[in-house]
């Protein structure tokens, strides 16, 4: 059975840092292509970063370059949402999705109908 498992959440001051996790279980996850994605109260869910699965090739939003960086550790099966310099703005619930599709490209890839399998959300609140 195809699992997928985000942890890590929680909350923080702005300025700080969290690692999400999202630990598979059912399948190779570096076999396909990772994205992690987030949905405000109100707002369209939202790519935020992916990892493409022939060699780990990453891309990250705009509103995100520089603060955050996905990473998979494939000895584990995880794939990983490192969040520096985190904003209220980023205050979403965080989810990580598997594409089937071989697949990639920038423009593809980070749209939340091109991912077969979903976590069920971890909660990132940012606030003083």
């Amino acid at each position: 059975q195809v699992q997928l498992v985000e942890s890590g959440g929680g909350l923080v001051q702005p300025g700080g840092s969290l690692r999400l996790s999202c630990a598979a279980s059912g399948f190779t996850l570096h076999a396909y292509t990772i994205g992690w994605f987030r949905q405000a109260p109100g707002k369209e869910r939202e790519g935020v970063s992916c990892i493409r699965s022939r060699d780990g090739y990453t891309y990250h939003a705009d509103s995100v370059k520089g603060r955050f960086t996905i990473s998979r550790d494939n000895a584990k099966n995880t794939v990983y949402l490192q969040m520096n310099s985190l904003k209220p703005e980023d205050t979403a619930v965080y989810y990580c999705a598997a594409a089937l599709s071989t697949y990639y490209s920038d423009s593809y890839s980070p749209l939340s109908r091109n991912y077969n399998y979903w976590g069920q959300g971890t909660q990132v609140t940012v606030s003083s």
